[in-house]
Formats: C-alpha cells, structure tokens, sequence
C-alpha cells in the first residue's frame, strides 16, 4: 500500500533518479543480449543462468529483510509462485530476448511498451477491472490502448527513411549468432514476423503476470520473498528448458568473458537492483509512477542499439515508438484519474467511520453534566 506523503524536493528527486537508473539497467539488459547471443550463447542457457544468479541474489536479501515477516507457505502460495516463474520470469524472458535477436533490440523494446494497454484489456476480459466507458477515465485507457495498437501496427508495416543519429558507430557484434541461424531456417522476412509473433506473446504473458500480482501480493504479501520465490521457479523451469534443447557443456560454460560479464548483470544488476529499486519506489509513490518511466528503455535501446549494435533505425521505429508512448501516456493517466477517485471514496469512507465514532461521545457529554 502507498502512503501518501509530501515529499521534499531532494527526496523527489531520488525516486526519480531510481526509476532512471532502473531503466537504463533494463535497457542494458536489452543490448546485451544481443551481444552475448552475437558470442555464440543461445537465450535459452542465457536466461536459465539470469534467474540462477537473480536467485541467489535476492534469496539473502529477502531472508535478512523479511525474517520474521512471512506468512506460511501454502500449496495455493506455490502455485501462484509457480505460475508468476514462467509467466513473468522463463517464458517471457526466452520469448522476448529471442524476438530481440530475430528483430532488433528498439523494435522489441517499442513492443514491450504495450504492456499497460494489453494489461488492462486483460483485466477487462478477467473482469478484475471495469470498462467504465462512461467515466473519463474509462474512456481516456480505450483510448490510449487503440493509440498503443495504431502504433504498434505503424511500427510493424511501416519501414519509411533511415535515420542517422551517430557520426561515429562502435560494433561489438559479428554477425554470427542465433539470429543468423533462425534467419537461415525461415528466410530474413519470415525471421521478422516470427519475431513480432514472440515479441507480442511475451507481453501477453507478462501483462498475465501483472494481473495475477495481484492475488500473490494477497496471499503473500511479503514483497522480496514472494520474487525470490518467483526467482526459484523461474531458474529451475528455464534450466528444464535449456538442457532439453542444449546439452552441449560448451553452451553452459561460463570463462572470464563476455558470457560472465552478461549474465552477471542480467542476473544482479538487471533483475535484483532493478527489483530492489521499483519495489523502492512503488512503495513511495506508488505502481503509476513506476509505468511512467517504461519509455526511458525504449529511449535508451534506441540510443544505444544505432551506436553499438549496427542497428539501423527507420523514420517507421521512431513514429510507431512515438505513437505506442503517447497511448502509454492516456492510459496511465486514465489509471491515475481512477486512482484518484478510488482514494477519495476510502478517505470519505474513513471520515465517515470516524464521525461515527466520535458521535456517542458526543451525545454522553450532553448528559453526563445534567446529572
């Protein structure tokens, strides 16, 4: 729960700095997969180790912080646990850093902004969240998620002029990586579209996991443990994964490389610190605040992705990027205006309760001087 307090102008400025932080760590998780899949490592065994080190990781942290604050571990707690590992850790994880190598790291990045809209119509269709389309707010997230998927189209049929952002360009990839394979199978355009199939399907499956939080968050509600937790699962699906597919012990070995030096960041800096810092600031200023700052990556990758991976980038990225922030933009502040009607009514309710509560007393003053 946000507590609502006014904060000094130092203190704004830290949970800003935060979420710029986190974002530039999660767009640097972006790029360098593409670098460690350029070395040979294939997503599969790059994401098995990214939840490994997560895990031990955040396992102490959440054991020191969380001693004697957790609940009992039910088999419903596990379950959930379960399910949030392979719908927000493995699978969203192999399926989106596969869509980054056979796209490329802007276009998936741009993708991975409609996961706000898709979450809402998700919770729309579970019925956890109301249409209301006869309330502003309502009105503002159908909006904005047609915005999301004007732009989401954009970006996909539309290539346009190429747009030169650096005078100088540093590659650090050589072209022979697990794109380079995929592309060989299905041929450069069916690589492509297989690409966007993966990149919308992972952030259906991360828009599922944002929805069932919610009931993880109700049966668990210890925030560091409950993503350890997830962690685990996460690890031992995706190592499942990996040896059905890669057995080979040079996939899995790990030297003092560019192997080492990605899946270390993947695993602490990307995924612990950025947990660390999110749940940091979601709990100052709460989830809206944290969504906002989800077009820094796409700003970040773009940058990042033209100066070190030879990545082209099209008048068609940029426009499409454009229109997919802007309707990320609407509905957010339709689920602002919602949140804000939300607090009025608990306020409202709780002057009530308390105007009750006062109000014997007030009827005993009364009498107790007449006697």
């Amino acid at each position: 729960m946000v507590v609502i307090e006014n904060y000094t102008g130092f203190e704004r400025v830290k949970h800003v700095g935060a979420m710029t932080l986190a974002a530039v760590l999660l767009g640097g998780n972006i790029v360098l997969s593409k670098v460690a899949a350029d070395d040979g490592m294939t997503m599969r065994v790059m994401v098995a180790y990214r939840w490994i080190f997560a895990t031990a990781f955040l396992g102490p942290i959440a054991i020191v912080v969380e001693w004697n604050k957790r609940p009992k571990l039910t088999w419903t707690v596990v379950m959930q646990a379960f399910l949030s590992g392979l719908l927000g850790g493995s699978l969203f994880s192999i399926l989106f850093y596969t869509s980054v190598i056979m796209t490329s790291a802007t276009f998936a990045t741009a993708i991975y902004n409609l996961i706000p809209a898709m979450t809402f119509v998700i919770a729309v269709l579970l019925r956890f969240e109301n249409l209301s389309f006869d309330k502003v707010s309502g009105k503002a997230k159908v909006m904005g998620t047609m915005i999301c998927v004007g732009g989401a189209m954009l970006l996909t049929l539309y290539k346009g002029v190429e747009v030169h952002m650096w005078p100088i360009k540093i590659n650090l990839l050589h072209h022979a990586n697990e794109a380079t394979a995929h592309k060989k199978l299905v041929g450069e355009s069916g690589a492509f579209a297989l690409g966007i199939v993966l990149a919308v399907t992972s952030c259906i499956c991360y828009s599922l996991w944002i929805v069932l939080l919610a009931k993880v968050s109700k049966n668990y509600p210890c925030h560091y443990s409950s993503t350890a937790l997830m962690s685990v699962m996460g690890s031992i699906q995706s190592v499942l994964f990996a040896l059905c597919f890669d057995r080979e012990v040079s996939q899995w070995r790990l030297g003092w490389d560019r192997r080492l030096f990605v899946v270390l960041y993947l695993g602490i800096l990307g995924s612990g610190i950025v947990v660390i810092l999110m749940t940091w600031c979601s709990q100052k200023r709460g989830p809206l605040f944290v969504s906002v700052f989800n077009p820094l990556i796409l700003v970040f990758v773009a940058l990042a992705s033209s100066l070190v991976l030879d990545e082209t980038l099209y008048l068609g990225s940029i426009l499409g990027g454009f229109l997919i922030i802007m309707g990320l933009y609407v509905v957010l502040w339709g689920k602002g205006k919602d949140m804000k009607a939300s607090r009025a009514i608990i306020l409202s309710k709780g002057a009530l309760q308390k105007n009750d509560l006062e109000a014997p007393n007030l009827d005993q003053g009364p009498s107790s001087t007449i006697k």
